[in-house]
């Protein structure tokens, strides 16, 4: 891998991780048109995982220390989780990310030899990018209301979105934002939820393909490639979240469909 394939494949990771076009579906494409080879792709994805998730942290930190602020309160006084539930807002939006990381981390775990081959098929990419394309320019005919936040059985319907998410093409932050959106949640906490949902997805995955990776060596010039593309995806997921709260703010969110279907329908067709 060279230091551009690197840079290019951060940006990759880092916007699309975030914007509703599939950051899995982008990567396998970048890796099939750059020739990046298998054996590197596994420890580069960790590093620009790593990049996505602290992109999350430097703009959401304050939600995220209050989490574990709540989380740290209930497991010295277990007694408080009741009361926690109704008055802490933050508490509240713990149990209910981790209500929706349920489903993606069962059928994760369940289906992985099946989704791993399914990253090979470049086909399939194109049809999920269309699928994406065409769930997000049904978020026309939803009705988000200014004031409704994420409940109980709003946070189930966006784990099982999240977890359809696991396909490449399938746009993670596309479908638990259009979730939300189909479920009446006001545009802002869709994606605040959205986003602070993918911190354990992401962390998740990004444990598991360490593990793959755990005492194999790394060249030194690959290091180099590694740092490039970790700092690259970190700023290119920093500048996606901010873009995506700006493009919901103006209701445009559906556009991200025309270039989803675009694509989708050029792989479908090359391939």
């Amino acid at each position: 891998m060279s230091f551009l394939d690197a840079l290019i494949l951060g940006l990759i990771q880092g916007l699309t991780e975030f914007l509703p076009v599939s950051s899995s579906g982008h990567l396998v494409l970048g890796q099939e048109v750059l020739g990046v080879l298998a054996d590197d792709n596994i420890t580069f994805e960790v590093f620009v995982h790593f990049g996505t998730l602290f992109s999350i942290l430097a703009i959401f930190w304050r939600d995220v220390w209050q989490i574990f602020s709540s989380l740290f309160q209930a497991v010295r006084r277990p007694g408080s989780i009741p009361v926690l539930l109704k008055e802490d807002e933050h508490f509240k939006l713990a149990v209910l990310i981790l209500i929706g990381s349920i489903p993606a981390a069962v059928i994760g775990l369940s289906f992985k030899p099946y989704v791993e081959r399914a990253f090979s098929d470049v086909n399939l990419v194109g049809v999920m990018l269309m699928i994406t394309g065409l769930v997000l320019f049904l978020t026309r005919l939803s009705r988000p209301k200014p004031d409704k936040m994420v409940g109980w059985g709003t946070a189930i319907f966006i784990g099982f979105a999240q977890a359809f998410a696991i396909m490449p093409g399938i746009s993670r932050a596309g479908m638990t934002i259009s979730a939300g959106l189909f479920s009446g949640v006001a545009r802002e906490q869709a994606a605040r939820y959205s986003f602070l949902l993918a911190l354990p997805a992401i962390f998740g995955a990004t444990l598991l393909e360490t593990f793959e990776i755990t005492g194999q060596p790394i060249e030194s010039h690959f290091v180099i490639a590694l740092v490039i593309g970790t700092v690259a995806a970190f700023v290119a997921g920093y500048v996606a979240i901010k873009t995506i709260f700006v493009v919901l703010k103006k209701d445009k969110f559906s556009y991200f469909s025309f270039y989803c279907l675009a694509v989708g329908l050029i792989v479908i067709l090359l391939t």
